[in-house]
C-alpha cells in the first residue's frame, strides 16, 4: 500500500509516519504543501492519500479538486480540526472518500484507511472486467441468459467480488434466479473446485438444526447409530448456500453467526472443535434491513452475510431479456418433448412481452413449457399462452406487405385518436378524402371488419360531427 501524508504541520507529518510505519506500512512519503503534493499525485500511483484541509497558499479543497480527476483510482482522505458539515458535503461530491476531524482516534484511521484502499480495489476490477468483458457475460456466470446492459454491469460487479472469498448475500423477488447467481460467484471466486452446499433454510426443522448444520457424533442422541458430516464440514473448502434466510428463527441466528465469526463448532455431542475454511452466500427474497429494524433479524449478523450486496431486478426490468428467455426455454422444451415448434408468432411474442411475471423467470419458463405442451403446429400463438391479443397488441411488428404495413399504421392511429378522422388524417400526412377512401378499402376485408369493429363504420350526418367516426 503506497500512502502520501500532506499537511503543512511537521509534528502531524511525522507523527502520522510513524504510526503507519509501526502498523506495517512502509511505503509512506511526506509533503507540507499543496502544489508539491500535486505534483507528487500526479507523478505516482498512490492508493491513499492523508490530506490536511487548513493550508497556506493552497489548501486541501483545491489539491483534491485539481488531483482527483488525474488520479479517479487513488482514495483521498481528508483530515482536519475544523468540522464543518458544508465542507464536509463539498469534499465527498469533489471525491474524497471520508472526512475525519482531528484528534483521529488511531483505530478509526487505520480502519478507514482499510476500507479506501477495498473500495480502491473494487472500482479498479470494475474497470477492468468492463473493458475485458467489452459487454459480454463473464465465464462463470454463462449459465445467466441475459442481454440487459443492468444485469451485465450486475454480473460484472458480482465477479469482482466473487474473488474475493467474502460473503456475499443476494436479494430479488422469487424467480429472479439467485441460486444460478450463487453458483456464478462460487465459480468465479478463489476455490471453485470446492464443494458448493445449497440449503434452504425454510426446509430445516428448529429442532434439527445444530444436528443439520454442524453435524453430530454417534450416540449423541437416541437413534444416532454413526456419525453425520453437517453442512458446514461438507462445504469445507467451498461455498455454503443459504437460501431464504431471512426466514432463520431468531434463537438460531445467534449460533450461525458464532460459526461465522470463529469458523470454527463442535458436532453434536462431540468434544473436539472443527476448524472449516466455508465462503457463505445467502438469499433472501425479503427486506432484511426492515427486518432488523422490527427485531426480527439480528444486526450483527447482517453485517457478517453483507459483505457485498447484490440485488437480482425483476424480469420486467430486464430490458430485452424477455424475448431472448423465451426462445431458450422454448428451446429446452422442445428438446424434452421431442417438438420441432419453430418459434412465437408476433402476436404471441407481444403477449409475452406485455403480460406481469410475479414469478419472474420461473414463471416465464412455466408459461413458454405450458405453451409447448399446448401447440400442435410450428408455432405459438396467443391462445397456447392463455390470452388473446389485445387491440394494442395487433399492432406488434411483423413480416407483412407494404400494403399491408399501410392498413396497420392507418388502423393504429385511427383507434390510437379514438376515430378522429381529421387528426388521423394530420399524423398521417394525408387528407381528410384520402383517408376516407382507405378505410373504405379496408371494410372490403373481412380481417379489418373483425378487429376493428365499429371503428371502421361510416359516420352518420358526416360533417356535422367534427369529422368523428361514430358508431
Amino acid at each position: 500500500m503506497k500512502i502520501l501524508i500532506v499537511d503543512d504541520e511537521e509534528i502531524s507529518l511525522t507523527s502520522v509516519q510513524r504510526l503507519l510505519k509501526w502498523r506495517g506500512i512502509r511505503d509512506v512519503d511526506i509533503c507540507d504543501n499543496g502544489l508539491e503534493a500535486i505534483r507528487k499525485i500526479r507523478e505516482r500511483d498512490y492508493d491513499i492519500v492523508l490530506l490536511d484541509l487548513l493550508m497556506p497558499e493552497m489548501d486541501g479543497m483545491q489539491v483534491l479538486e485539481a488531483a482527483k480527476p488525474f488520479k479517479p483510482y487513488t482514495e483521498f482522505i481528508i483530515l482536519t480540526a475544523v468540522d464543518d458539515i458544508p465542507a464536509t458535503v463539498r469534499a465527498i461530491r469533489l471525491g474524497a472518500y471520508d472526512y475525519l476531524v482531528k484528534p483521529v482516534d488511531n483505530d478509526l484511521l487505520f480502519l478507514t484507511i482499510e476500507r479506501a484502499y477495498e473500495r480502491k480495489g473494487l472500482l479498479k476490477g470494475l474497470s477492468a472486467a468492463r473493458r475485458e468483458g467489452a459487454g459480454d457475460i463473464p465465464v462463470a456466470f454463462a449459465g445467466i441468459i441475459t442481454q440487459c446492459p443492468l444485469m451485465k454491469s450486475l454480473l460484472a460487479y458480482a465477479q469482482v467480488m466473487a474473488r474475493s472469498g467474502n460473503p456475499v448475500l443476494i436479494t430479488g423477488e422469487s424467480g429472479t434466479g439467485k441460486e444460478l447467481m450463487a453458483r456464478g460467484i462460487h465459480q468465479a471466486g478463489p476455490a471453485p473446485a470446492g464443494p458448493f452446499i445449497a440449503v434452504n433454510v425454510c426446509a430445516i426443522p428448529t429442532t434439527m438444526f445444530e444436528t443439520q448444520f454442524f453435524g453430530h457424533v454417534r450416540g449423541a442422541f437416541t437413534g444416532a447409530e454413526g456419525s453425520y458430516r453437517g453442512f458446514f464440514e461438507q462445504a469445507n473448502g467451498g461455498t455454503l448456500f443459504l437460501d431464504e434466510i431471512g426466514e432463520l428463527p431468531s434463537g438460531l441466528q445467534a449460533k450461525l453467526l458464532r460459526v461465522l465469526e470463529e469458523k470454527s463448532f463442535a458436532p453434536l455431542g462431540g468434544a473436539k472443535t472443527l476448524k472449516v475454511d466455508v465462503r457463505v452466500i445467502s438469499a433472501t427474497n425479503m427486506d432484511l434491513d426492515k427486518a432488523c429494524q422490527d427485531g426480527r433479524f439480528r444486526l450483527d449478523l447482517l453485517y457478517r452475510l453483507k459483505s457485498a450486496h447484490v440485488h437480482i431486478p425483476p424480469l420486467q426490468e430486464r430490458e430485452g431479456d424477455i424475448a431472448l428467455l423465451s426462445a431458450h426455454f422454448l428451446q429446452e422444451a422442445n428438446s424434452r418433448h421431442s417438438k420441432e415448434i419453430s418459434g412465437f408468432s408476433p402476436e404471441a411474442m407481444d403477449v409475452l412481452i406485455r403480460r406481469e411475471y410475479r414469478g419472474n423467470v420461473r414463471e416465464l419458463a412455466q408459461v413458454v413449457e405450458n405453451a409447448v405442451l399446448l401447440c400442435e403446429g410450428g408455432l405459438i400463438l396467443p391462445h397456447h399462452l392463455g390470452k388473446q391479443p389485445t387491440r394494442q397488441s395487433l399492432f406488434g411488428r411483423r413480416l407483412c406487405s407494404l400494403k399491408e404495413n399501410d392498413e396497420t399504421q392507418v388502423a393504429y392511429v385511427l383507434m390510437n385518436t379514438g376515430g378522429d378522422r381529421r387528426q388521423t388524417a394530420d399524423i398521417l400526412g394525408v387528407t381528410v378524402r384520402q383517408l376516407q377512401r382507405k378505410l373504405a378499402q379496408m371494410r372490403i376485408d373481412p380481417y379489418w371488419r373483425e378487429v376493428m369493429g365499429e371503428s371502421l363504420s361510416r359516420d352518420k350526418g358526416e360533417g356535422n360531427n367534427n369529422g368523428r367516426l361514430t358508431s
